[in-house]
């Protein structure tokens, strides 16, 4: 199974806004962008909603034959570990393996020695094409590249090999995910992780790597356009240059995970992948759950209630819906709106503050990040929250296609 050059991930953690994210992806397709829709849901989300990955299939599958979709989808297992990677045996074909909690492990002495071996033609300067960069490599490099990342990376081809086992192998896409950890790759580095892929007969066709700055959920980009620009440019070319001279796929892509809402940089995305002919893969998943949010709200009182129901709700058990995020948000709580002030506030000042519009002057980053993690709230009120989704279906779908096609996809692949 070969993914598509351009790829874009997206949640549904409720299940109901599968054919407005098709319309978002559809209306670039009649502009001539070839857009294949990966649905990405974690174990995490599953346990939080209390919903399956069967759930996901049938969800997506009926959507699909729906809205008559004759091309390409995704069904992605997020973030999987050997734990958890048997829950999506069967009903995903996209395994994003997350090694995250491997790297700085160490491997075993036997493997390092090995690995130091197979990359031995690489000692001395190493350039690589489009980089100003000499690379100066030597043994103490390589171990050290060696102790962060090989265990890492031969536990990604443990869960590789496992699903091996029990899929055929064209019948699913494997991604290698190392962006949830403190520090980003280097190019250096990814230089030679991705040479330990290729030595561990991995054929992942996408990467995520950890870049500079921080990519917060549900708001922009925090950190220095500049220093990004050099680091995207430069892991593409280091990507293109290892499928040149490494048994990887060729079709091994870019993918950039928390991909939701990062306005700032994707003018560079856009520029660079434009630049270099090269494929992309975007990962977005909460900025939907945000948009159900806002279409209930414009779709009245009721909406509007239930909204603020789960603010206050959230609030109140802020340090619990933090625990499973602390590396990927980053709230004042001291700056949130007190409930009993925003019990008071008008949809419009909700909808103002909610909304994340480029540069907008009225979005409260505190506030939108507290609901994102709140979904656990919704998910709880059951029937209640179901009910409210339909009867403002008209609203949040619309919500939830223009925000996909106006404030992402359009200003990334069009």
């Amino acid at each position: 199974m070969q993914l598509e050059k351009c790829s874009f991930g997206i949640g549904d953690r409720f299940g109901k806004e599968c054919r407005a994210q098709l319309t978002a992806i559809a209306k670039a397709k009649e502009l001539g962008v070839n857009l294949v829709p990966v649905w990405n849901k974690s174990f995490r989300e599953h346990s939080i909603i209390g919903s399956k990955p069967e759930d996901t299939k049938r969800i997506v599958d009926s959507a699909i034959k729906e809205f008559n979709w004759n091309d390409s989808y995704y069904i992605d297992a997020d973030h999987i570990n050997l734990k958890s990677v048997d829950y999506f045996i069967d009903q995903a074909n996209f395994f994003t393996l997350d090694v995250g909690e491997f790297i700085n492990s160490q491997a075993s002495e036997d493997d390092l020695i090995k690995f130091i071996s197979q990359v031995s033609s690489y000692h001395g300067d190493l350039q690589i094409p489009g980089l100003k960069n000499v690379f100066r490599v030597d043994a103490n490099l390589l171990k050290k590249i060696g102790d962060k990342y090989l265990r890492a990376i031969k536990e990604a081809g443990k869960i590789y090999r496992h699903i091996l086992n029990k899929m055929p192998e064209d019948s699913f896409v494997v991604e290698v995910s190392m962006d949830e950890v403190d520090q980003p790759q280097s190019p250096i580095e990814l230089f030679f992780i991705l040479a330990a892929i290729s030595f561990e007969n991995i054929p992942i066709q996408t990467i995520a790597p950890k870049f500079t700055g921080k990519f917060l959920k549900g708001i922009d980009y925090i950190g220095d356009i500049k220093i990004f620009e050099k680091e995207f440019e430069e892991i593409i070319l280091v990507i293109e240059q290892c499928k040149k001279i490494f048994e990887l796929p060729k079709n091994l892509k870019l993918s950039v995970h928390s991909g939701s809402d990062k306005f700032s940089i994707y003018p560079i995305l856009k520029k660079i992948i434009n630049k270099y002919d090269v494929g992309i893969h975007v990962k977005t998943a909460g900025t939907t759950w945000l948009e159900e949010l806002i279409g209930l709200v414009k779709s009245g009182n009721k909406g509007l209630q239930l909204v603020k129901e789960i603010y206050s709700e959230g609030y109140s058990r802020y340090e619990e819906l933090l625990k499973p995020y602390l590396h990927s948000v980053e709230i004042d709580k001291s700056k949130l709106p007190q409930p009993i002030e925003l019990m008071n506030w008008s949809g419009e000042k909700l909808v103002n503050c909610l909304q994340h519009e480029y540069k907008s002057k009225t979005l409260d980053v505190n506030l939108r990040q507290l609901l994102h993690i709140s979904f656990r709230i919704a998910a709880e009120k059951g029937k209640i929250y179901y009910e409210a989704m339909e009867e403002a279906s008209a609203s949040i779908s619309e919500c939830v296609s223009n925000n996909l096609y106006e404030r992402h996809i359009k200003n990334i692949f069009i």
